[in-house]
């Protein structure tokens, strides 16, 4: 079992970055898969970066590819969101996810059912 806590968030202004960490204790940390997801006032937990046990894949939504970058440090146990030209629809609490599922270790994985521990999130707040 694995214990999360994501760290990083804040409030910023459209076009801002903001990084975020996932911070892993408890068994090896490159025996999980982990994803990002991130959940709206009334909306959805919705997927937002997966990154597979060694950082080799990293599947995004299309609403943040290109702006926003997954990375993993095994030897650090952390697992980073790097949220680039912030917009206000970015707006959430952002959560990080572990799986040790053998697809989801080689090639990350989308679903929030994918994913059996999950840390208590982190708000973002991004304004005009």
């Amino acid at each position: 079992q694995v214990q999360l806590v994501e760290s990083g968030g804040g409030s910023v202004q459209a076009g801002d970055s903001l990084r975020l960490s996932c911070a892993g204790s408890g068994r090896i940390f490159s025996t999980y898969a982990v994803g990002w997801f991130r959940q709206a006032p009334e909306k959805e937990r919705e997927f937002v970066a997966g990154i597979n046990w060694n950082g080799g894949v990293t599947p995004y939504s299309d609403s943040v590819k290109e702006r926003f970058i997954i990375s993993r440090d095994n030897a650090d146990n952390t697992v980073y969101l790097e949220m680039n030209a912030l917009k206000p629809e970015d707006t959430a609490v952002y959560y990080c996810a572990a799986s040790s599922d053998l697809s989801c270790l080689r090639y990350g994985c989308q679903g929030p059912t994918d994913y059996i521990y999950w840390g208590q999130g982190t708000p973002v707040a991004v304004s005009f």
